[in-house]
């Protein structure tokens, strides 16, 4: 059984209408460019592809696209934009579950692989994306960098979002390496808040390119966004690369 926490359905439901700016165009027109190229005549998988947010205009672009899915209640709400014969998802654990085929193209997006609350799982993840991919294929992750850097002595939270109708803010166990988002939504126009929180298992770059060679990957580029931008000791975030040899 999985450390990931399972997606009710009404957090399905409403998971598109809460991530509208990362749905936008700006946002999705780098990722599919990015993930279409390096897919190129080949076949991408997508784990934990959720709503279709990504795989949806990735298949849109002409990609074949495959996905793995820990939420049936997630799959639902992608059912509601493409068919099973278009997008093919397979119900189970990213770090287990197995599609058919080999692919030129794994990807893992939006911090997702710290859904996996254990190192151990997260290296079973490396492996299986290793498993699926042809020789020459990529393994792709994206993940936000731990800023830790802003935690003082003594502090165990970091905000992340202070706005209008959401407050949200992460605490650290700095021994065990998991960090909880706590979230704070306003909830209809009666001025009430919704509170939600999940776990997380937050990873160094290097910790994610000793998991790789683990599963005979090399780490292959590393840049902050999808625009290929370079990433620094001040990025916040990380898209990288790992190639399966020839």
């Amino acid at each position: 059984m999985t450390s990931s926490e399972l997606w009710s359905q009404a957090e399905a439901d409403r998971y598109d209408d809460e991530e509208t700016e990362m749905s936008s165009a700006a946002v999705l027109g780098p990722t599919v460019d990015f993930l279409a190229e390096l897919t190129g005549d080949g076949r991408a998988l997508e784990f934990a592809i959720g709503t279709g947010r990504v795989g949806v205009p990735l298949r849109e672009r002409g990609v074949p696209v495959a996905g793995i899915e820990f939420s049936e209640h997630m799959t639902a709400v992608l059912r509601r934009k493409t068919d099973e014969e278009t997008l093919p998802v397979v119900i189970g654990d990213m770090a287990t579950a197995t599609v058919p085929g080999e692919f030129a193209l794994v990807y893992l997006v939006y911090n997702t692989i710290s859904n996996l609350l254990t190192q151990d799982e997260q290296v079973e993840c490396f492996r299986n994306a290793a498993r699926h991919l042809r020789p020459g294929g990529r393994f792709v992750i994206e993940l936000g960098v731990p800023p830790l850097r802003l935690l003082p002595p003594g502090q165990v939270a970091v905000p992340f979002d202070v706005s209008a109708g959401h407050l949200g803010f992460d605490t650290f166990d700095l021994v065990e390496q998991i960090l909880v988002s706590h979230h704070l939504t306003r909830d209809g126009e009666d001025g009430r808040y919704r509170r939600g929180a999940s776990r997380h298992r937050y990873a160094w770059p290097a910790e994610l390119d000793l998991m790789a060679r683990i599963a005979g990957l090399e780490l292959e580029r590393r840049v902050a966004d999808w625009d290929g931008s370079p990433f620094t000791q001040d990025s916040t975030k990380h898209i990288s690369v790992w190639r399966k040899p020839a």
